[in-house]
């Protein structure tokens, strides 16, 4: 406690949640990663944009190896944008949700999810009992 208040830095949403089962720390904890894997994501997505552009299918640019191992690089790029763009869902669901004060409860049953299920994946929306 500082100067009679709980944190400082505690917003509404870090207080309900300690209304649960995790403590305001540990949702601070869990915030700041998410919003560290978010950046980290944005960038990373930034690189994979680049990477899918338009291949020059010049003859007299490159060789025919090099066009088929483009297009190759250009297939790969396209399921990983697939991958990222739902990583960045989840993870803006999981600060969304921060912010409705429901996160570290499952989506499906309602019930707690585990510290230490959250600490490896803060973005977890179920509670590893239910089904995904």
């Amino acid at each position: 406690m500082k100067n009679g208040k709980l944190y400082e830095h505690c917003d509404v949403a870090l207080v309900a949640c300690m209304k649960h089962h995790l403590t305001i720390d540990q949702v601070i904890e869990l915030r700041t990663e998410l919003q560290r894997q978010l950046i980290r994501l944005e960038q990373s997505m930034r690189v994979t944009e680049k990477a899918l552009q338009t291949v020059e299918l010049d003859q007299t640019a490159v060789g025919r190896l090099s066009r088929i191992d483009s297009l190759q690089n250009q297939s790969l790029s396209k399921g990983l944008r697939e991958r990222e763009v739902v990583r960045l869902s989840q993870l803006r669901e999981a600060i969304s949700r921060i912010e409705k004060e429901t996160f570290g409860l499952c989506i499906a049953c309602g019930g707690e999810i585990p510290y230490e299920r959250l600490f490896v994946v803060p973005e977890a929306p179920l509670c590893g009992e239910c089904p995904s």
